[in-house]
């Protein structure tokens, strides 16, 4: 099955979310701010990525960007994921490399149908 990196600062949020994928079989490893998610885009080979942008320490905006400048992390598919729901943010977070967006508070299912369709895809 499939390898997610979740990056997500808010315990509560990465534990329920890691749960709920890894109860649909996913493998997942975690990271907490963007440093991390960064370096473990790069030591985990994961297949999808599911990045926070508010974080702690690099946020996952840079975090984003440095994943996607990196030629063996650039073609990871990475669904940002964020409880600012404006268009703006949309635009933004497609500018800088995310190949897709959710909000927040994440529908599982609509969440399943995007990663299925890039990990499908």
């Amino acid at each position: 099955m499939a390898k997610i990196l979740l990056v997500e600062d808010n315990e509560m949020n990465r534990d329920m979310l890691a749960r709920r994928l890894q109860r649909r079989g996913f493998t997942v490893a975690v990271a907490t701010d963007g440093q991390e998610a960064v370096n473990m885009s790069r030591s985990e080979s994961p297949d999808l990525i599911l990045m926070d942008l508010s974080l702690p320490v690099m946020d996952g905006w840079e975090a984003t960007r440095q994943i996607k400048a990196h030629t063996p992390t650039a073609k990871i598919p990475l669904i940002a994921l964020t409880a600012h729901a404006l268009e703006s943010d949309r635009t933004k977070a497609l500018d800088i490399g995310c190949d897709d967006f959710e909000t927040k508070p994440v529908d599982i299912e609509r969440l399943l149908g995007k990663m299925n369709a890039f990990l499908e895809g």
